[in-house]
This record gives C-alpha cells, structure tokens and sequence, in this order.
C-alpha cells in the first residue's frame, strides 16, 4: 500500500491566511526589536505570541488532516510526510544563515571573525538535523540553539508535538486529551505568572531550564489545537478573515500590560490569549466562508509564503540587527527606509524559497521516499 496516496483534504483557508498575517507581524516584530531598550518599550511587544499562535494552529490541521486515518498510516510514514514537509526549508534556512554569518559582524556581534570556518560548518550541518547545538558551539553569543538561524528553535519543539501525537497522544479518548490539556494550561499559567520576565519568551536556548520553557509553550497550544479539530465546533460570523486578523494583530501589538511594577498582569495577559483568545480566532477562520476570489488569493498567497517567510527572515534580520548596533541610538523612525527594505527582501526571499527550492524539493522527496 502506499501511504502517501492518500487523499488531501481541503484546507481553511482563512486559517492559511492568518497564519500568513501572523508571520508577517512576527519580522515586524524582530526588526522593531533592536530599536526597544527593554520589553516594556518594545513596539509590537506581543509579536512572540505567534509562535504559540503557530503551535495552535499546527496542532489543530494535523489533528484535521491525520486523525481519522491511522488506519492508512503508521508512524513513521506520517512522520515521514511531516519531515517532507518541514525539513527542506529548515535547511535552506540553515544554508541561508551559513552564507551570511561572517558577514554579519557588527558591535553586538565583534567576535564572528575569530570563528574558524570548520566550526561554522559543524553548527550547519547539525542544524540541517534540527537538533540544537550545545552550548560550547554558541559561535554567534546568544545561546541560541540555532545560531545560524535563531527561530529554528520553534521548529525542534514542533517535531517534539508531531512525534508526541504520533507515538501515543493521537490514542488518547477527547476526555483524556482535555485533561492533558487542562493540565498543560494550569502549567502555562503558572509559568507566565511567576515567569520573572512576566512574559512567555524563552525556548530557544539548549538548557534544562529553557528546554522546559519550549515544551510548556508548545504543550498546551498543539494539543488544544488537536482538542478543537477533533470537537468539530466553529464559529460563523461574516468578514471572518478581517475581523480574525484584526483580532489577531491586536492581541500581538498590545503594549505592555502592568508595567515594570506588576509584571504577573502581563504573564496573566498572555496566558490568556494563548488559553482563550487565540482558540477563538482558529474557531472564527475554521468557520469562516471566503467572501470573494480575491480574499481567496490573499488566504492562498499568504498561507504558501507563512512557512518560508518565517523560518527564513531571521537570516536578513541579522544583518539589519547588526546594522542597527552599528549606529548606536537610532530610531525606527529614523531608520525605517532600511527596516522596509528588509521586509521587502525578506517577502522575496520566501517566495523564492517556496518556488525554486521547497516545492521542488518536496515534489522529489515525496516520489523518492515513497
């Protein structure tokens, strides 16, 4: 039998389109983030939310597309799909990275120039796998787990979720998968509440303790997302597509909530948008009808780029992060024509990449791996 025949389901699109506007946010929010000089005075100081945003809506489409197939699947054939899926651009981005790194030293990074080539190939190459680098290959000086390509951290916590779905999860009854859930949220609470940032960031360098952090913001979102596929409930209101986005946009552009002096208001906040808020934007774009062809051709435009864009602008942000340390002080107001510039390139770059390498990629790995 082969799997990979099997059929592909429609998408929701207005899904493929939020997830779109939610990467678009996500670079605005990396390029206004060199200007802040703390997390109260970061322009789109919610803009990390999107990536539990993601989690939500990946754990609700592989509970959609997978559920009700296993059996037609096995283990490792839906693992397989999810790596033809994911792992292409992972190691374009990875490549991407590579070619830019010595030529991104600037103030905030002095040091590049005395990392030897071998060791920066060594960092790529385990890249190209998604699993972090230990902290002794930190050759940038962030602790990132990926110090080629900084948002890949996002990417090992999702093949943790698919491969937790995959080897058990997926069996569990709807009430034992809601108490799983309610468990993951009571810790999602706890941890933004006490979180002595009085925020959710964290996740993406490779220590006990950060570890713990990406998993506690990766359970609670995918296994809701996989909870609301499988409860089938919707919510049907018109223009559902503006009003989800502008939904969305404002919960990531809100300021800071409760200042420097009640930073548990702000840990409260933002569990209650991963908790409540975003569930309801899946539930309107899950319920939601296209209005026109056009809005149809922003959803599908939008949901092919979401990916590429997003596990690839961090190799330009670079640049742009350097170029900002470089010239102490300077504002976004000041130094917008650069900003936009590598938005600009950043929205080409991931079309680029969706058209000449991950579509093709994808076409061959799924006729070579069958």
């Amino acid at each position: 039998m082969n799997n990979n025949a099997l059929p592909t389901k429609p998408h929701y699109q207005i899904l493929d389109g939020l997830r779109g506007v939610a990467a678009i946010i996500v670079v605005w929010f990396h390029l206004c983030e060199p200007h802040a000089t703390s997390h109260l005075t970061q322009l789109i100081n919610h803009g990390y939310l999107a990536v539990d945003f993601f989690f939500l809506l990946s754990g609700f489409v592989i509970g959609y597309a997978y559920d009700d197939r296993w059996d037609k699947l096995t283990v490792s054939t839906f693992l397989r799909r999810r790596f033809e899926r994911l792992q292409p651009l992972v190691i374009l981005g990875m490549t991407l990275g590579a070619l830019g790194f010595y030529f991104t030293e600037s103030a905030i990074w002095p040091l590049i120039h005395t990392v030897p080539v071998w060791k920066m190939l060594v960092v790529m190459l385990i890249g190209y796998t998604i699993l972090p680098v230990p902290l002794s290959m930190d050759i940038r000086g962030w602790q990132e787990m990926h110090p080629l390509n900084s948002v890949a951290w996002s990417l090992f916590f999702e093949y943790i979720a698919n491969i937790l779905y995959a080897i058990g999860i997926r069996r569990l009854s709807n009430k034992a998968l809601a108490i799983l859930v309610g468990l993951a949220a009571a810790a999602l609470v706890y941890f933004a509440v006490t979180n002595s940032n009085g925020d959710v960031t964290g996740g993406w360098t490779l220590t006990v303790e950060q570890v713990q952090v990406g998993m506690t913001r990766m359970m609670y979102p995918f296994f809701a997302g996989l909870l609301l596929s499988r409860l089938g409930k919707k919510i049907h209101i018109k223009n559902s597509f503006l009003w989800s986005s502008l939904l969305l946009a404002a919960v990531l552009f809100m300021p800071r909530i409760g200042g420097a002096d009640y930073l548990w208001m702000n840990g409260l906040y933002e569990a209650i948008c991963i908790i409540l808020v975003f569930p309801l934007i899946v539930l309107i774009g899950a319920g939601a009808e296209m209005n026109s062809n056009s809005e149809r051709k922003i959803c599908k435009l939008l949901g092919d780029i979401s990916y590429p864009l997003y596990i690839t602008h961090y190799t330009l942000v670079y640049f742009y992060v350097g170029w900002v340390s470089d010239h102490k002080g300077i504002t976004l107001a000041q130094s917008w024509p650069y900003a936009l510039s590598t938005f600009l390139g950043a929205i080409v770059v991931a079309y680029a990449s969706l058209k000449l390498f991950d579509e093709p990629v994808r076409a061959w790995l799924r006729k070579t791996l069958k």
